[in-house]
């Protein structure tokens, strides 16, 4: 049951969008609904009408588990093809800083993960231009004879793009990098198939959702320069879920795009998860994150910042509420351009009440999605736990090497310990679960990781393993730039 809301308008609201049907599972948002409800909706309402569907599809209560996954995030190589102006992490072949890590580094890391009860590992890089399918397959077939129990969640949708297009495989012809679109549409998606089912026979378990940003084009032409498209990105997701994979969708907002463009995004995701639901896929959408664009570092950051005091209107919201209207075609440059001048050369960055929001609406629109994720990563500690009265019911990962976000100036880490106080104290029973949301631990005892805490400054600062150390950071230093200070219950 629905509480009543806290102020004449929102019941009105509520009313007008059939809020308490939508809230049952009786009822979606179309996506101009999901855009009304954010821009009407007080911030604490949307919380609460999105924690309403989070208890109810994982429970409410402190009985009730809110999760999180002990993992690596690996990224086996900086070296990509793509130039994307929000992203400060990758490399050029031959740049001073390029690396790919050997076979020995992968393992070294692998098995500190394993020591410390991981179960997955999270392996993404950049889009290698120079890197042959042997080098996957073996790189796969390697981890799995080593830690055999060990989840591979790999590649995501822009990496399996490159590898169409530049992959020698027999039967198929290959590309340039960043041509494979110019391959007609059904020899794309069989050489997709045919590399995907010979990575799955190597050990590749699941998709990560990497590379999504926001998909409409009149954005991912500015931000994403060299990388898959929106439709590229999702028929490599549909083609994972034919075979039975399960995979995760994302979406980096707070830049250039407007509100309207974050549900597009949205909507394109839940209708291709519509489509593997009534096909009967094998596997599907699992789960979806979000998180705030990190300016620090990106070329895209350069840009200067809207006036938010201003009586104009955001830009990319102007554009962005033309297009889904239907009054400008998203991939004609100049209507955009007379559509909205100013769109893509102002940003609008996402604080936490803007992430709460943008993640509140992603819970109530998704009524297909099992999962969604709280971005303590990029948000902080805090805002992560806030995170769980904002329609998640999952935190993510110990994070013990992270290098795309941290590239981006933004470094938090925290402990097995710290995850499961958060948890917690939001008045939930932490569970470590495995890439499916099956419990692999339930933390209801006294033996639970934070109940064993006896000192929590113990617990104050980890270092994050960062994999590109300056030269002149000394042995034994790495990492002590990415410390960041955590108080737990104000100690």
């Amino acid at each position: 049951m629905l509480r009543p809301s806290t102020s004449s308008d929102s019941k009105r609201l509520a009313d007008e969008l059939n809020l308490e049907a939508v809230v049952a599972g009786d009822a979606r948002l179309s996506p101009e609904d999901a855009l009304r409800l954010y821009h009407e909706a007080p911030l604490h309402d949307l919380g609460r009408w999105a924690s309403a569907i989070c208890d109810r599809i994982h429970g409410s209560g402190p009985d009730a588990k809110r999760t999180y996954v002990i993992d690596r995030n690996i990224n086996y190589t900086n070296v990509c093809s793509a130039s994307c102006t929000f992203c400060a992490f990758f490399r050029k072949e031959g740049d001073d800083d390029a690396y790919v890590l050997t076979k020995e580094q992968l393992h070294d890391k692998v098995r500190e993960l394993v020591k410390i009860g991981g179960t997955q590992v999270l392996l993404q890089g950049g889009m290698h231009p120079n890197l042959g399918v042997d080098f996957y397959v073996e790189l796969l077939q390697g981890l799995k004879n080593e830690f055999p129990g060990v989840h591979i969640h790999g590649f995501s949708p822009p990496e399996f793009v490159e590898f169409v297009a530049v992959y020698d495989l027999d039967g198929f012809p290959k590309t340039d990098p960043k041509k494979s679109h110019e391959l007609p549409r059904e020899v794309w998606l069989a050489k997709l198939e045919a590399i995907m089912r010979l990575l799955m026979d190597a050990g590749l378990d699941s998709l990560p959702g990497g590379g999504g940003e926001i998909f409409v084009p009149h954005v991912r032409r500015k931000i994403g320069l060299g990388k898959a498209s929106a439709e590229q990105w999702l028929d490599v997701m549909e083609t994972a879920h034919k075979l039975g994979m399960y995979t995760s969708g994302t979406m980096m907002f707070g830049h250039i795009e407007g509100a309207a463009d974050r549900i597009m995004h949205m909507n394109s995701i839940r209708t291709r998860q519509d489509r593997a639901i009534e096909q009967g896929y094998p596997g599907k959408y699992i789960s979806f994150i979000s998180w705030p664009f990190q300016r620090e570092n990106t070329p895209l950051g350069h840009l200067p910042d809207f006036d938010l005091a201003s009586e104009e209107p955001f830009p990319g919201d102007v554009l962005a509420e033309a297009v889904m209207r239907g009054e400008v075609d998203p991939s004609d440059k100049a209507a955009c351009g007379v559509a909205a001048p100013r769109a893509g050369k102002v940003v609008r960055l996402a604080g936490a009440s803007e992430y709460l929001r943008t993640q509140a609406i992603s819970r109530i629109f998704f009524d297909n999605i099992h999962s969604i994720g709280s971005s303590w990563v990029t948000m902080g500690p805090r805002i992560g736990e806030l995170g769980l009265y904002y329609g998640a019911n999952d935190m993510g990962s110990v994070m013990m090497e992270e290098n795309v976000v941290s590239a981006a100036g933004t470094t938090y880490c925290l402990s097995e310990e710290v995850l499961c106080h958060l948890i917690r104290d939001a008045g939930f029973t932490p569970a470590q679960r495995d890439n499916r949301y099956d419990f692999l631990a339930v933390h209801d005892g006294p033996d639970a990781p934070d109940r064993k805490v006896e000192d929590w400054s113990t617990q104050r600062a980890k270092a994050l393993h960062i994999e590109n150390q300056p030269a002149e950071v000394a042995p034994g230093d790495e990492g002590k730039n990415a410390t960041i200070p955590l108080t737990v219950d104000g100690k």
